[in-house]
Order: C-alpha cells, then sequence, then structure tokens
C-alpha cells in the first residue's frame, strides 16, 4: 500500500519529467562569464580590466554604506543577496539547472545579455571550421539576426543596451521588490538621475574595435554621438515613467521625476522629429523605438550638440 509520501514523491517525479520533455517549458538563459568572450575579444576585455565595473567586485561589499545597505533588506552578504547582485554582480552557472553564483561585477553579459542561448550562433562564421574572415555577407546577416533572437544585445542595438543601464543606474530592474527598493534607499542607496549615455559609455568603458583597424578604439563622431544621447535621453524617459509606478517611495519618486524632467529637456528642442514630439506625448518603448529608427544614421547634432558633455567630463 503505498502511502502519502510515496505519492508525493510519485508527483515529483512525473512534474519533472514534463519538466525535461515538454518542448514548451524551456530553462532560462544564464550567463557564462568574461572567460567565453576574451578569446575573440581581447581588447575590450582589457579595457573592461581597467573599469570601475572590474574593480567592484573586490572593493564594494567592503564599503560601510553597503554593508548598511544590505543590513536594511535583512541580509548579511551583497554576494549572496539577489537584490544586489541584479547589478553589482555576474552571476554564472557552468549549465542549465546549476546554481549560479557571483564571479565578477557588471562585465560582458550584464550589457549583451546571459549568453548560453547565442553564443554558439554569435562565433559561427558558416560551419565547424569557417572563420571570420570566411564569412558570406548573406550569412552575417542570418547570424547577427539569429543571435538577437537568441537573447544577444548587439553593441549597435544602443538602446537595447541602455535599457539594461537603465535598469541599473536607473534602479528600474523588473526583478528588484518595490518593497526591497523602498529599504535599500531609505538607508541611502544612490540613484542618480543625471546619468546620461555619452558620458557614462565614452570615457573609461568604450570599447569600440570595429574595421577597417580593429586595432583602434575609435571613438564617435559628432553624429554618432548626437544620435547615441537622443537614444539615451528617450531610454531614460521611457524607464523613469515606467519607474514611477514600481515603488511610492518619496526619494524613489522624485529621483524618477528628475529622470523625467531631465529626459523631456533634452529632447524638446528636437523639433525635426515627428517621433520626437509623439514620445513625449506617449513616453512608451515602442515610441521610443519608433524615434531610434527615425534617426538611424542621421547627424542631430545642429539639434543636440550643445548638450553633449564635453569630453572632458566623461566617465
Amino acid at each position: 500500500m503505498k502511502t502519502a509520501a510515496s505519492y508525493l514523491f510519485a508527483a515529483f517525479l512525473t512534474a519533472f519529467a514534463l519538466l525535461i520533455v515538454s518542448p514548451g517549458v524551456q530553462a532560462a538563459p544564464f550567463a557564462q562569464g568574461d572567460k567565453v568572450c576574451l578569446e575573440c575579444h581581447k581588447a575590450e576585455h582589457a579595457v573592461w580590466s581597467g573599469t570601475k565595473h572590474f574593480k567592484s567586485y573586490r572593493t564594494v561589499h567592503k564599503d560601510k554604506k553597503a554593508k548598511k545597505i544590505v543590513k536594511s533588506i535583512g541580509g548579511k552578504s551583497m554576494k549572496k543577496e539577489a537584490a544586489c547582485a541584479l547589478c553589482h554582480y555576474t552571476k554564472v552557472s557552468k549549465k542549465a539547472g546549476k546554481k549560479a553564483r557571483p564571479v565578477a561585477g557588471p562585465s560582458c553579459e550584464s550589457c549583451h545579455g546571459a549568453s548560453s542561448d547565442w553564443l554558439k550562433l554569435h562565433n559561427d562564421y558558416g560551419g565547424p571550421n569557417a572563420k571570420m574572415a570566411d564569412e558570406t555577407p548573406a550569412h552575417k546577416t542570418e547570424r547577427i539576426a539569429k543571435a538577437a533572437a537568441a537573447g544577444m544585445i548587439w553593441s549597435s542595438n544602443h538602446y537595447g543596451i541602455v535599457e539594461n543601464c537603465m535598469s541599473c543606474h536607473g534602479l528600474n530592474n523588473d526583478a528588484l521588490d518595490g518593497k526591497v527598493l523602498a529599504a535599500m534607499l531609505e538607508a541611502d542607496h544612490p540613484l542618480n538621475s543625471d546619468f546620461e549615455l555619452v558620458r557614462y559609455s565614452q570615457g573609461t568603458v568604450r570599447h569600440r574595435y570595429y574595421a577597417p583597424d580593429a586595432t583602434k578604439n575609435a571613438e564617435m563622431t559628432a553624429a554618432q554621438l548626437s544620435e547615441l544621447f537622443i537614444e539615451g535621453q528617450a531610454a531614460k524617459l521611457v524607464s523613469a515613467v515606467d519607474a514611477m509606478t514600481k515603488s511610492d517611495n518619496p526619494k524613489y519618486q522624485a529621483a524618477q521625476k528628475s529622470r523625467m524632467e531631465k529626459a523631456r529637456a533634452a529632447l524638446a528642442p528636437v523639433k525635426s522629429l515627428p517621433e520626437v514630439a509623439a514620445l513625449l506625448a506617449a513616453p512608451t518603448r515602442d515610441n521610443a523605438l519608433k524615434l531610434v529608427a527615425a534617426i538611424k544614421g542621421k547627424d542631430m547634432s545642429a539639434e543636440v550638440g550643445a548638450m553633449i558633455p564635453a569630453k572632458a567630463d566623461y566617465k
């Protein structure tokens, strides 16, 4: 005669089997760590190794303010707190289903997406023995599309990358509980409403190694900077509007209102594009993406150039 315990165990085995064989159930993508990028991206990796993102892994948890914040949410260690790991660490798994552990500060996959589902696609230049130089234009187009569909945020997708920036620098991560967020802010966790994409992406973290001279960390032209500036302000506005529903904490509300006001002020001078007016009227992701498409390859420096940070102010 079966006991209650044996029925429960049988039910567990059935559920586990369904998770394995059901085509509708897929494991969440997971980070594999910066080492999987290092082989092909040595120059980019070297840049990252000199940034605060890299260095923070060994220092941030030692800060007295950080310890106070962790304590405010009932924790003892930053590295063990899920809320802290969302932004301050890269948590890596060896394979699907294995426990992820923090191995670095914010790194490659923090911006470009967890690589478990897209790395092989990204590295396939047309077959097992094909090299980058052998890849056909058609295959490259297909490879880029497939990797993006699998979750990779390519460096050309500025809006996708800045969304990741805003999830941390704007404290608007979907996985961050509103109550936890409020406790963190009351313990003086910073929320920088002045975060601006050009200033924070074109200084110490810049890693733009492209053909025809892939040995040079290229700087953006004035036209490219103007495009990036607008993309960053669009993402900032959408992020701030979305964040307003996340917590009613007064500090959080004030910071998000400040982010909204600054983004609106930066976008308002762009009178030549109806997509800007549409975004200001309805700050949605769809409207932001329409604006991004409208400015692609355009020189908007005449309208926003005066607001773009000087190189001396880059972080």
